[in-house]
């Protein structure tokens, strides 16, 4: 049976006043585990989710988790966080993130301007997780030796992306921009590694055609 509105609203509230500890946790594309499978088995029993209980959070998870939260009146993201988690009756702990979020390190405030104005200029449009993916592909090159080693460095590097080069880049972020920049930098990778993207209905440069494509969100695909 699905919970009601009065039950969900009682729910999270009860989260929001257990504290921040619970909210700093999110189980995500990516994220893998018990956490996952409790999430698979809620959304199994409740006839969100028809794949496989195996505590893999992929595209069929993140599909049920969207439709449970449209269903409930959540930001469908995705993202299990603190409100979802209550919706669902799911417990989340630091550790239950999996690889999807891990320690950032090292980047400044500057650096997550950067990344949310190219994700702003790259994936105006795009759902929430095609957002972060983008953020993804730049850290991924920044630590890739075949690319700059500073995000400045690869967002800036000639003919990299097209939203430098006709001026979009430069446009206001908006609210989702800054928080994909900031899940991404937390260590949230939805393209599992990927160093290139592009839109197949208007790339013109052949040679993106030879990449290895590893997975589609939204309108780009993903390819390393």
């Amino acid at each position: 049976m699905r919970k009601t509105g009065k039950y969900l609203a009682l729910t999270v509230a009860l989260l929001l006043i257990l504290g921040a500890s619970a909210e700093a946790a999110v189980c995500a594309w990516g994220s893998t585990g018990s956490t996952v499978t409790a999430i698979q088995k809620k959304l199994k029993q409740w006839g969100y989710y028809s794949g496989t209980v195996d505590g893999v959070f992929g595209q069929s998870t993140y599909n049920a988790v969207v439709a449970f939260q449209k269903k409930n009146g959540l930001k469908a993201d995705g993202v299990v966080g603190a409100a979802t988690a209550a919706a669902m009756g799911v417990t989340l702990s630091s550790s239950s993130s999996g690889s999807s979020v891990a320690a950032s390190g090292g980047y400044t405030s500057s650096e997550t301007e950067l990344l949310a104005r190219i994700i702003h200029g790259e994936a105006r449009g795009e759902p929430y997780l095609g957002k972060v993916a983008v953020a993804a592909v730049v850290l991924n090159r920044v630590r890739n030796s075949g690319f700059p080693n500073t995000v400045a460095g690869v967002i800036y590097q000639s003919g990299a992306f097209d939203a430098v080069a006709d001026g979009q880049f430069y446009l206001t972020p908006d609210a989702d921009a800054w928080r994909a920049a900031r899940d991404a930098l937390n260590g949230w990778d939805p393209t599992y590694g990927a160093l290139y993207y592009f839109n197949p209905q208007t790339a013109t440069n052949p040679w993106i055609w030879s990449r290895d494509v590893r997975l589609q969100i939204g309108k780009h695909w993903f390819a390393v």
